[in-house]
């Protein structure tokens, strides 16, 4: 029988690893580490993501909350919004949602996508 749990245990989940669409880049050279550890029917993700400093372009066409584990990082709506992200700092992103995340320090936080 399968757990009704999932841990965020890291050590047993290889990482993948990404960076930024050079189309969407638009500063420093940003590389991604990010742990899936749940996959679920629907279009449901969770797991941790974490990101060296660096700048470029988000559109999101999904709905992500999460919650920021450490560093610091500032994201911008296209209205020119500014939102500054620590650790604590919870955020829900909604489909439609475009502008630009910055990672000044690297960024790691844990994740719930739903597509």
């Amino acid at each position: 029988m399968t757990a009704s749990w999932i841990t965020f245990d890291l050590t047993a989940v290889e990482p993948e690893e990404g960076a930024p669409a050079p189309d969407r880049l638009l500063s420093g050279d940003p590389r991604f580490r990010t742990w899936n550890v749940e996959e679920a029917e629907g279009g449901l993700y969770a797991g941790v993501w974490e990101s060296t400093p660096g700048k470029w372009r988000i559109v999101y066409e999904e709905w992500e909350y999460f919650r920021i584990i450490s560093g610091y990082s500032i994201v911008t709506d296209d209205k020119g919004e500014i939102i500054h992200l620590r650790a604590g700092d919870s955020l829900i992103l909604r489909p439609g949602f475009s502008g630009t995340w910055e990672v000044v320090e690297t960024t790691r936080k844990d994740y719930v996508i739903r597509l």
